[in-house]
């Protein structure tokens, strides 16, 4: 069953006398208890296609569906059955954690008490700190705040936009857990990310650039169809070595990943003599070479070249 459906949704803003296309005719369904990512830099057009699902943004044009109900026509009945979280922290910061988790849960005409046991595990973390003023929390800790009150009204559907910039490594981690905690609960989550590395938490992605879908699928699907090897090279002046590579008319492309460069070749042919070559034609030192499988980057980069 479909939870989330968008058919060519558009959204343009007008900036000063520029028009920008923010989101370029998407497409895509998510299926029930799926927890299914949006993958893409700023300004891809995540947070529009957020606010658009949660009826607090109009398309204009195409349509779209949330648990059967039109995004349009049936705004009350969706925001009744859905949680959202936005990117920017929003909860009232001079509220103590206990007095937002409380108002929130008013606003949906229920109670801590009556769903504890849905935000309980996420709770019992913050809960030592629940006469503390919202805006004195550290960000981890405002993160799980902020998913309690978008889950105390027990959601069908969960949006969460960008949850884990700005959170440090140990608190995006757990942040996952408790999504796939949540998962197990039959709850769909719809999660948005500039992170990379979290595609391969989820169970589908659309990796979207510039406001247009380049790909859906599972993570290891889309990895699969990257075609082509791929080389991680590393030497001791990584910028000079970069250049050095991209001379070659046989280089593909040459980006910097971390400690390495991520090195395409358009012909296969003697690659690894080729750049040892390459190194050897520039005296670099402490040169390495090996053949690598692609992540979910790799292939971001190779489908915004296409």
């Amino acid at each position: 069953m479909q939870s989330i459906t968008a058919d060519n949704i558009v959204k343009t803003y007008r900036v000063k006398k520029t028009v920008v296309e923010a989101l370029k005719g998407i497409s895509f369904s998510v299926e029930q208890g799926e927890i299914f990512g949006i993958i893409g830099p700023d300004g891809a057009g995540k947070t529009s296609l957020f606010r658009i699902l949660t009826t607090l943004l109009l398309a204009d044009s195409g349509i779209a569906s949330v648990d059967g109900f039109d995004v349009v026509k049936d705004y009350k009945e969706i925001r009744n059955r859905v949680g959202y979280m936005p990117g920017k922290f929003s909860l009232y910061q001079d509220l103590s954690v206990q007095e937002n988790l409380e108002f929130f849960a008013t606003i949906f005409n229920t109670s801590i008490e009556e769903n504890y046991d849905l935000v309980k595990e996420i709770y019992q973390q913050i809960e030592p700190f629940k006469t503390r003023k919202a805006g004195q929390l550290s960000g981890g800790m405002k993160q799980k705040l902020a998913l309690c009150c978008a889950l105390i009204h027990k959601p069908t559907v969960l949006f969460l936009d960008e949850p884990t910039t700005g959170v440090d490594a140990v608190s995006r981690k757990e942040f996952w857990e408790m999504l796939h905690q949540l998962k197990l609960q039959g709850i769909t989550i719809l999660v948005s990310t500039p992170y990379m590395d979290e595609a391969g938490l989820c169970d589908r992605v659309a990796l979207i650039q510039k406001g247009e879908i380049l790909s859906i699928n599972a993570p290891k699907g889309i990895t699969s169809q990257f075609g082509k090897p791929l080389w991680s090279v590393k030497a001791n002046e990584m910028f000079r070595l970069m250049n050095a590579i991209k001379e070659d008319a046989d280089v593909e492309s040459c980006y910097p990943f971390g400690q390495y460069h991520h090195v395409v070749f358009t012909s296969q042919e003697n690659v690894k003599e080729k750049l040892e070559q390459i190194a050897r034609n520039g005296n670099f030192t402490d040169f390495e070479t090996h053949l690598i499988e692609p992540n979910i980057e790799d292939c971001f980069m190779a489908l915004m070249k296409e």
